[in-house]
């Protein structure tokens, strides 16, 4: 039988990434007492007016089909908070999807095709080089350098560029880095994308939980108005990833445009979800404040436990809910290092390679879950680099 060539595009970018975890799960389900630091679902609950908001408003009704753009409440609640950090936005600047990847994914299907090119930072979270070539497109990756912090180097997003290059997706605060892009780092970016006439695809869904600054967007800046799309969700600011509630905010034509778009894939969310996420985006809770403590608190702990450990070195985020750890001084990379650590130690943690070229020799740790915990984990951690033979065996636990 014959298939469509999008399932050759993605027949390598799917759960590959994932073995891991999804190894890991299965010893769970055997019996296995496996810690997992592997994916970022928050480990708290969402605010409890948000459970009853949602069950309101479905005994209420509100079960029905909705609109290709989002229902009005959702769309006016957006539309303000927007409208706080840039006075033009308006409903025409809308549309709702089922959380982030979602809308990722239609907003790509809008900007690009076979032949066009997506430059995108490396490393990169591990669903955005499957979104890409799911539009027949191909991505550039730009580095992000671990001694820059991260931080996307216009210099180097200029060197990347194509003349097929259509988009620059951007994520900051980054995943898997934690790296938070400054106003001006953005402006410099921005005059690259300005000259070589660039989308910028802003994810933004870890906007509230940046641990020390302000945060920045492109499409705060003016001169970047008219090419800047802002995907994000509740996903991670209000602890509700299985919501499944998520939006684009971008120029009034491209949200036109789209509108068909969105309207073939999905036409329309659940209105009882909608109006959850309208009280969640309008209302004043705390969540995302206790979830920024906790995981602040935590990347210092795995750093204060690590800083005598001759071989491990983990790099402090500025934001989100991951930590990198470059184990390259152990004499394995990522990859064989997050398997060996799986099946001697039952800790699961997240191959670098996952997320690009430039993370090869680094894992990621997820910092949600309770202290002990991470503290236990770690302690495995170090004693397996220890048991490699090139440890230095000096680690002082505080």
């Amino acid at each position: 039988m014959r298939y469509a060539s999008i399932t050759d595009r993605l027949a390598h970018l799917g759960s590959g990434k994932w073995t891991v975890h999804i190894k890991a799960r299965e010893m769970a389900a055997a019996g296995i007492p496996v810690i997992e630091l592997t994916i970022g679902e928050p480990d708290i609950l969402p605010d409890e007016a948000l459970f009853e908001e949602a069950t309101r408003a479905m005994r209420a009704g509100r079960i029905r089909y909705s609109n290709g753009r989002g229902e009005p409440g959702i769309v006016a609640a957006l539309t303000e908070k927007y409208r706080q950090r840039r006075p033009d936005v308006s409903e025409q600047n809308v549309l709702c999807f089922p959380g982030t990847q979602t809308a990722l994914f239609a907003v790509m299907l809008g900007l690009v095709e076979t032949g066009d090119a997506v430059l995108a930072g490396d490393p990169l979270y591990a669903t955005y080089e499957g979104v890409i070539a799911a539009t027949g497109a191909r991505m550039v990756p730009v580095p992000l350098r671990a001694e820059k912090g991260f931080h996307l180097q216009a210099e180097d997003l200029e060197k990347a560029i194509t003349p097929d290059s259509r988009v620059l997706l951007l994520n900051t605060p980054h995943n898997p880095t934690g790296a938070t892009l400054t106003a001006d780092e953005i402006a410099a970016i921005g005059e690259v994308c300005i000259k070589h006439d660039l989308w910028i695809v802003c994810d933004e869904v870890y906007e509230k939980l940046i641990f020390d600054g302000t945060f920045a967007s492109p499409f705060d800046q003016p001169a970047l108005a008219d090419r800047t799309i802002v995907v994000s969700s509740i996903s991670k600011s209000h602890a509700a990833p299985g919501f499944r509630s998520g939006w684009a905010i971008g120029p009034e034509e491209f949200c036109t445009r789209l509108l068909a778009v969105s309207e073939t894939m999905l036409f329309g969310g659940q209105p009882f979800i909608a109006d959850m996420t309208a009280m969640a985006i309008s209302g004043d809770f705390d969540t995302a404040e206790r979830m920024r403590e906790n995981y602040l608190r935590r990347a210092k702990l795995i750093l204060d436990h690590l800083s005598g450990h001759g071989v491990l070195k983990p790099m402090m985020p500025e934001a989100g809910m991951f930590l990198l750890v470059d184990v390259s001084a152990t004499g394995l990379d990522g990859a064989s290092f997050a398997e060996q650590l799986l099946e001697e130690k039952h800790v699961a943690v997240m191959p670098g390679a996952s997320f690009g070229d430039q993370a090869t020799n680094f894992i990621r740790l997820s910092l949600t879950v309770a202290d002990e915990t991470l503290c236990e984990a770690t302690d495995r951690i170090a004693a397996f680099a220890d048991s490699l033979g090139k440890g230095e065996g000096n680690r002082k636990w505080a």
